[in-house]
């Protein structure tokens, strides 16, 4: 593995994982009030496009490394959705 795909790869990693510990603490504690949808939803339109641009280039590693973080994203959104909506 060259040192670009190396750097990629854990760039990929590191930020595709990012979102994981919020939505832990989220799904636990049910609690989001401190947390902007706003911020998920650009975030969401963000590493969407990202996900267009790999798709169009054919470049597996953007297309799974964004894809992913599409989703945690978005399960992120969706809590702070349904827990705001609880505590209001």
């Amino acid at each position: 593995m060259e040192l670009e795909e190396i750097i990629g790869t854990l760039a990929g990693i590191f930020t595709t994982g990012a979102a994981v510990p919020q939505i832990i603490k989220a799904w636990h504690t049910k609690k989001v009030n401190d947390v902007s949808p706003y911020m998920f939803f650009v975030l969401i339109m963000g590493v969407s496009l990202w996900t267009l641009y790999g798709i169009l280039l054919e470049d597996v590693p953007i297309i799974i490394t964004n894809g992913i973080s599409t989703c945690l994203n978005a399960t992120m959104f969706l809590l702070i959705v349904k827990y705001k909506r609880k505590a209001v």
